[in-house]
């Protein structure tokens, strides 16, 4: 893995998961090793990790491609910190990744920040590609999604905050935008409770959620038959009920009118769901891998540049998507480095879903338990 060999894939794939999957940061990594009698640099440790990023390049991008190549995928982001560049760079005609990072370094500079608050997209397969991609940009114009969507013919599934909802508008003749129901139960929710129409409407959209649950073990088909049976009229009563409200009853400026007016002006996006068994019916699972960044930016606080958060958003790929099929993320790492190190590039045998089947050793199976009771309580 690096010039002379002198580390192994093992010592590697180590420092990888103790960085993205437990987040520790290298100075208490090293601290960890130094118990064991090694007491590795912070730049030994960083060049381990330089090192499996280029040697998962083709992994990550083949990941990649499979994502966007889905029928239907989610999308979520979130904020994370990248220090101050030294020096402005020169603008190029026709590279916008290094325009938005002009405008964040004189936005920054303005406001007498040292560092620049960038974004880190995650897409998540939610059909044929059962992955978990991240991507690192320096601000939250809709650039990710419309690189990322650029050759995609899918159903997009988010929140519906415009830089997701105009990426699909944009291209509408290719991509389709599903809304998430949890983001507009959470709008109801916070109405005052002193509302007489807010327990209503809530117990209506729990019925929606009480159809979801007994929809556990169904394949696409017979998911998508379940809500046409079940949940396509408790909508149809949703939105018979919101419709007859009136504003005698509900005044225009309201929390509730607001609530009403999310659900209202993004019907058909919540609608879309009902007769597609590929998408969800809300997109949490999405917004829990920004848990994944959250932990990470609590404990390692910041990327140091755009390269070094390119390359965190390529192993946190790697390694989320390995959690999403509850692997030992250390042995899926090992074993994947090894093999291409030894030169394997059928990156098809190395996905995560594909390799789990030839490795059932490695399979958190307490996880899947876990899993399994609580789609069970539900």
């Amino acid at each position: 893995l690096v010039e002379g060999n002198k580390y192994d894939s093992s010592v590697a794939a180590a420092v990888v998961v103790h960085k993205l999957d437990m987040h520790l940061p290298l100075y208490r990594q090293t601290d960890i090793f130094g118990s064991s009698g090694w007491t590795p640099s912070r730049s030994t440790l960083q060049n381990l990790l330089e090192q499996v990023d280029f040697a998962l390049l083709g992994l990550v991008l083949f990941m990649t491609k499979l994502v966007q190549k889905d029928s239907a995928v989610g999308l979520d982001e979130s904020s994370c910190r990248m220090l101050m560049p030294k020096e402005t760079p020169e603008a190029k005609p026709g590279d916008l990744k290094t325009k938005r990072l002009i405008e964040k370094i004189q936005e920054a500079k303005a406001k007498g920040e040292d560092s620049i608050l960038g974004k880190m997209w995650a897409y998540r397969g939610l059909d044929r590609a059962p992955y978990n991609i991240f991507d690192f940009r320096i601000s939250r114009h809709r650039d990710g999604p419309d690189d990322f969507f650029r050759d995609s013919q899918c159903i997009v599934q988010g929140d519906c905050f415009s830089g997701n909802t105009s990426v699909v508008l944009h291209n509408s003749e290719r991509l389709q935008f599903a809304a998430c129901w949890a983001h507009a139960r959470r709008t109801v929710y916070e109405v005052s409770k002193e509302n007489s129409y807010r327990e209503k409407l809530l117990d209506m959209i729990q019925g929606l959620y009480d159809v979801n649950a007994r929809e556990h073990g169904m394949g696409v088909e017979a998911r998508t038959e379940h809500r046409q049976k079940y949940a396509l009229p408790l909508l149809e009563v949703i939105k018979k009920y919101i419709d007859s409200l009136t504003e005698a009853e509900i005044l225009p400026k309201s929390d509730m009118a607001g609530a009403l007016g999310y659900i209202r002006n993004h019907w058909d996006a919540l609608t879309v769901y009902a007769s597609n068994g590929q998408i969800p019916i809300d997109n949490n699972r999405v917004e829990q891998l920004m848990r994944q960044v959250a932990l990470g930016r609590k404990n390692w606080l910041f990327v140091g540049n755009v390269e070094s958060g390119e390359r965190v958003a390529r192993l946190m790929s790697v390694v989320s998507s390995a959690k999403r099929h509850n692997l030992d993320v250390w042995k899926y790492l090992k074993d994947v480095l090894d093999r291409v190190l030894a030169g394997e590039t059928d990156y098809s045998k190395l996905m995560p879903d594909v390799w789990k089947k030839e490795h059932p050793e490695a399979v958190r199976v307490y996880r899947e338990e876990e899993s399994r009771y609580k789609a069970d309580r539900k």
